[in-house]
């Protein structure tokens, strides 16, 4: 028998075969839909649909297609299933759109000049909107979750030379303050009041409440090599990100509060990632050769090492997380289920059967009252 934990956590599986509308530049999922965007400025919608023939598997099939206003590559997408919007930046600009049409929102602005931009982790985990959950058409399910909050997401915008601090509701983009900071910003990740960037040397953490900065490591400790390694920051937890430093051999993975203290263990690859992703207790890493390798965050160990597809030539593969999950189609039912031969009664004869039991159950209570009556006389009467 096998043992659960010695099961692999992950397998390949294609969802969308080809993208014909541009070059993929970034994508997410949520529920049974897939957004993606393209070199081109093209925004892309993809739902998952059942097939006619029972016996075949769902399929990810075009919903719609729209360009940005921009026409300019979509660099980033980031969905926030509580408040059913989506935040695209691109051209350094940064607009709001709605879920799921991916209609641009009202009461918003675009914001220019961005260099990075940064949503609440915490916030980006609360349940979906009811408009989300609830929504069930002939084209689009979504995955069951509890009603969502409609409580505003707050967000960070890195500009050439501030911070400027957001809060998103369904109604409108707010802005609350505006924070000093060096320029060259590459990227930011937020966690709660904690505010992890990463320019092409360093990694620093900003205490959003008191707008103190500290410096935490090196993007890369080889000298002349700054701007060339890619820095990579995760949220794991409230208070705690992951960062990855080249040493020149390897690269680095340390865990760091926010308050910039070491904590867990260490981790270690052979090369520098090109993508990193979290899925706790697991991390994946896309390594340069085309592997990718799952560690365990509680126990820093390699879990699993598998092969990355192959998009054949000038595709880049690349890892990305979507942390309010999404449906894949899987043919595991199928594959359990077997054809099993039943056999029928015919109605005359169920009847026959039944009027049988109740003829028996009469015998059974009379030859039961002949057995009472007879220990009855056998005991003698007394009287006092």
């Amino acid at each position: 028998m096998v043992n659960p934990l010695e099961v692999p956590p992950y397998l390949l599986q294609p969802l969308i075969p080809s993208v014909t509308a541009g070059t993929v530049t970034c994508a997410q999922a949520f529920g049974s839909e897939i957004y993606v965007g393209c070199s081109n400025g093209e925004l892309l919608r993809y739902a998952l649909q059942p097939d006619a023939d029972p016996t075949k598997l769902d399929a990810y099939t075009l919903l719609s297609q729209q360009s940005h206003p921009s026409g300019k590559q979509i660099d980033e997408l980031i969905l926030i299933p509580c408040i059913a919007r989506a935040l695209i930046l691109c051209d350094r600009q940064f607009h709001v759109f709605t879920l799921p049409s991916l209609d641009l929102a009202p009461n918003t602005k675009s914001i220019r000049n961005v260099e990075a931009l940064a949503v609440d982790h915490n916030h980006l985990q609360r349940p979906a909107a009811t408009s989300l959950t609830t929504r069930v058409t002939s084209t689009s399910t979504s995955l069951p979750t509890e009603r969502g909050k409609s409580d505003s997401v707050d967000l960070c915008v890195i500009k050439r030379s501030t911070i400027a601090t957001y809060s998103l509701s369904e109604e409108k983009l707010t802005f609350t303050r505006e924070i000093p900071f060096r320029s060259g910003s590459l990227l930011a990740r937020r966690s709660g009041h904690h505010l992890c960037i990463a320019t092409a040397d360093i990694y620093s953490v900003i205490d959003l409440a008191t707008a103190q900065m500290f410096e935490l490591l090196p993007v890369t400790q080889v000298e002349g090599t700054a701007g060339t390694i890619k820095p990579h920051i995760l949220v794991i937890s409230p208070s705690e990100f992951l960062l990855l430093s080249w040493t020149g051999g390897s690269t680095l993975g340390l865990f760091i509060t926010g308050d910039g203290d070491p904590v867990r263990g260490t981790l270690e690859w052979p090369a520098h990632p090109v993508s990193v992703c979290l899925d706790y207790p697991y991390l994946t890493t896309l390594l340069p050769n085309g592997t990718i390798e799952v560690h365990s965050i509680e126990t820093q160990a390699i879990i699993q090492v598998l092969p990355a597809p192959d998009f054949g030539e000038g595709g880049l593969p690349g890892l990305v997380s979507c942390l309010a999950g999404y449906a894949a189609p899987s043919s595991v039912r199928w594959d359990k289920m077997r054809k099993v031969k039943v056999g029928l009664v015919r109605r005359g004869k169920v009847g026959l059967k039944m009027d049988d039991e109740k003829v028996l159950d009469e015998g059974q209570n009379e030859k039961m009252e002949e057995v009472e009556k007879e220990k009855d006389a056998d005991v003698p009467s007394v009287s006092v």
